[in-house]
Parts: structure tokens; C-alpha cells; sequence
């Protein structure tokens, strides 16, 4: 097992750290969201629709500007709403409404102490959840997870991202941000597709299969796998990092 170089470690959030079903969390999302806008007096169903298409053109971006950027210029092109009027009166949703899609998820009493655990070993530890959302939605479902932001280094939100899972662009400027390698990197994730392509950089990967995601019924042979238990056995036999 080649460890003696890793120093980093990439932790998703959403199925690894914070156990979620996927689905259900989506679609009250999206009813939140468009309840929240009616009620703000804006038209629901525009303002929805320009979400999807914003959450699109955000998992197509291409480096030359943030996720957020690309999301405002999707949203206020598709709406006539100006972004700057709209974010604003807007911020309360992330900090009330959103707490409510809590009960999509079943937070992992494992979670806290396997974050904790890896960092006393004098590991770096990223937060490598895809930046689809302001940093107010990411920070909610930390504190669903009872994971504190402090644990990490580096927090993957839209606002400081310009790709988005599963491009590698996005492990890209992980890696830039962090100034390693990334054979010196562990990613850990749920999903195949998304998380197992850091792989193609010489990153390390572990999949945790406890909600497990391989949308393409790809062969799990070639990663290291099991659940956040099991995860918890194989971070608790690597070194100290110096």
C-alpha cells in the first residue's frame, strides 16, 4: 500500500460524510426553492426552471469564471431578474428553508471522529464536496453531518470554483489551492462517476460504498472500497504524517 507520501486527504460530503439520500434531498430542493421565490413575489416556475439550467451550465463550466458567475449569468439571462437584487433577498433561504431538507440525510455518528482522527495524524483535509452551492448551503449540511468547518483546510464552495464534479479541472484547482501533487492525495467519495475519476490524476482513491453511487454500473475492481467503518479501519493504519 504506497501511503508514505500522502499528506492530503479529500473528503466528498454528501453519501461519505453526511450519509443522504440523493434523490429526496433534490426534490425538496427544488420545492424550497421555488416555494421561497413565490413567496418573495418572483414567478416560481421561471425561477426553478433557471435554477436546473444554472445547476447545468455550472457541471459544464469551463475555468474561465467562477461557478457563481456562471450561475448569475444563467439565471438573471433565463429570468430578467437582476442577480445582485435577487442573491440578496434571497440569503435567508440558505440560513432558514434549507435546514428543512435536514431530513433527507442521516448524519453518521462515525463522521466527526474519522475527520478528527486524520488530522491528528497530521493529515491536510479538504472538504471535495462539487461546488454547486454558496457557502451558506455547503456550511447547513457540515452542520447536519455535526462536522465544524474549522476541521478543514480548504472548503469547496461556488463562489471559488470554476468546474464542478466530475471534471478533473475541479481536482485541478484543489491541488493548486493546496500547492501538492496529487499522488501525494486520497480521495474519498461515494460516487463513481464523480469522486473515482480523481483517480486519472494519480490520486489515491477510496470508495465508500455505504451510499453508494455508479450511475454507469462501471467495475469497482480497481478501487479500494468498503464501508465508513471499514474506512475508519484503513485511516487508522496510516502513518503519521510529518
Amino acid at each position: 500500500m504506497a501511503t508514505a507520501r500522502l499528506n492530503t486527504i479529500l473528503f466528498d460530503l454528501d453519501g461519505t460524510l453526511l450519509p443522504l439520500e440523493q434523490k429526496q434531498f433534490m426534490h425538496g430542493y427544488f420545492n424550497l426553492f421555488e416555494k421561497c421565490c413565490v413567496e418573495l413575489g418572483y414567478d416560481g416556475s421561471s425561477a426553478l426552471s433557471a435554477l436546473q439550467f444554472g445547476l447545468k451550465a455550472m457541471l459544464a463550466n469551463d475555468g474561465t469564471m467562477t461557478n457563481k458567475e456562471r450561475f448569475d449569468q444563467t439565471f438573471e439571462h433565463m429570468t430578467g431578474i437582476p442577480v445582485s437584487e435577487f442573491n440578496a433577498r434571497l440569503a435567508s433561504f440558505y440560513e432558514k428553508d434549507f435546514h428543512q431538507l435536514k431530513a433527507a440525510s442521516k448524519p453518521s455518528p462515525l463522521a466527526p471522529g474519522l475527520v478528527s482522527m486524520v488530522r491528528s495524524k497530521g493529515y491536510d483535509v479538504v472538504l471535495a464536496t462539487t461546488p454547486l452551492f454558496p457557502w451558506q448551503g455547503t456550511y447547513a449540511r457540515l452542520g447536519w453531518a455535526n462536522l465544524d468547518p474549522s476541521l478543514f483546510s480548504l472548503i469547496t464552495t461556488y463562489e471559488d470554483f470554476s468546474y464542478a464534479k466530475p471534471h478533473v479541472g475541479y481536482y485541478q484547482e484543489i491541488l493548486k489551492s493546496r500547492s501538492v501533487k496529487a499522488e501525494q492525495c486520497l480521495m474519498i467519495g461515494n460516487d463513481v462517476g464523480e469522486d473515482m475519476i480523481a483517480q486519472q490524476l494519480g490520486m489515491q482513491v477510496y470508495l465508500v460504498t455505504d451510499c453508494l453511487i455508479n450511475e454507469q454500473q462501471d467495475s469497482l475492481d480497481s478501487y479500494r472500497k468498503g464501508s465508513l467503518s471499514d474506512l475508519i479501519r484503513f485511516c487508522e493504519e496510516l502513518p503519521l504524517c510529518n
